[in-house]
């Protein structure tokens, strides 16, 4: 602490013109409370997170590589991500805040893909203080109150701009909120300079949900039956039909929101299921997260232990790599 002080005094001393002032009892009192003040905000800024760029600074080359060696079979989504993650990161002036709803089953990765994002936006990643997440079966639970949360997110989301324009908003179980309640924060999403002296243009919002992953699903499962390869599928394959299928769904909370229909959401990425070959992946990745040496006949053994469908071609894992920790603690 005291060498960081010094280092502060040093640098900011040099930084000073005043050595050789004309009066130097003023001048000296001058440079001692302008140094304190300065000194007591650097170091400050040093210990305590910030909304700027010691804090918040985006790496690009970062998550690349975590997508490529932490994310498995989802072609479609780490390409989509990274793409409009970096390209909302360097504009300077963008028209909307980046907003991307992901679906698909439990355990193929978006919540750890937002993880990722968090990480390679923020020094402390989902720690950060400009990193905001909901899960709608704990924030909002009761239906009789949707109007109450639909006060208390829009103040939510309006004092944490104020505070960062640079934050990340999370919802999960998008596919189970209230009806109605997401659109509360439609003009925070839209093309708006300003709401009220407030810019929301920097901010990312990202929507998780399981809606979809039916249609996700049978558009895999069709490709496969069909003798294509996976990595075949685009983005266009499942967008639109995707889009549709939240947005008439009245089990979603996108169930008719002007979210999609103003059309608000950036993209909407699709997260395929898992086979037995992005399993084992996850395991070997869990091994390297452990320390331990990565051993392929226990990652195949692991892999082999979770279910698959359909019940006779068995292709795709139930649960993704959702339960590999567990799995992993059961079979070692």
């Amino acid at each position: 602490m005291v060498k960081i002080c010094k280092g502060l005094i040093i640098l900011l001393s040099m930084s000073f013109g005043f050595v050789n002032a004309i009066e130097p009892i003023t001048t000296s009192f001058v440079v001692g409370t302008t140094l304190s003040a300065l000194i007591g905000k650097q170091v400050y800024n040093y210990f305590h997170e910030t909304c700027n760029h010691h804090w918040i600074a985006y790496n690009s080359t970062g998550l690349e590589v975590d997508m490529k060696r932490k994310l498995f079979g989802q072609h479609i989504a780490s390409r989509v991500i990274m793409k409009a993650v970096t390209g909302f990161m360097n504009n300077k002036n963008p028209k909307k805040p980046l907003v991307l709803s992901l679906h698909g089953w439990t355990g193929t990765g978006k919540n750890f893909v937002s993880q990722l994002i968090a990480e390679n936006i923020y020094e402390k990643g989902m720690t950060s203080s400009y990193v905001h997440q909901f899960v709608s079966t704990t924030h909002f639970p009761h239906p009789s109150q949707i109007d109450t949360y639909k006060t208390q997110l829009q103040q939510w989301i309006k004092g944490n701009v104020t505070i960062c324009p640079r934050s990340l908003f999370i919802f999960d179980e998008m596919d189970k909120m209230h009806a109605g309640l997401i659109d509360s924060i439609k003009p925070y999403l839209d093309y708006y300079d300003n709401l009220d002296g407030i810019s929301y243009r920097q901010a990312i919002f990202i929507f998780l949900s399981n809606a979809g992953g039916e249609n996700i699903t049978r558009v895999v499962l069709d490709f496969w039956s069909e003798g294509r390869e996976r990595e075949e599928l685009k983005l266009k394959d499942l967008e639109g039909a995707l889009s549709l299928e939240v947005f008439n769904n009245r089990n979603s909370g996108f169930w008719h929101t002007s979210l999609i229909d103003k059309n608000l959401v950036d993209f909407f990425v699709p997260f395929l299921p898992l086979e037995y070959s992005h399993v084992r992946m996850c395991v070997l990745a869990e091994m390297e997260a452990r320390g331990l040496t990565p051993d392929e006949e226990f990652a195949s053994e692991v892999a082999s232990d979770m279910t698959y469908f359909p019940k006779e071609e068995k292709v795709f894992s139930k649960k993704g790599c959702k339960t590999i920790g567990s799995k992993f603690d059961y079979f070692n």
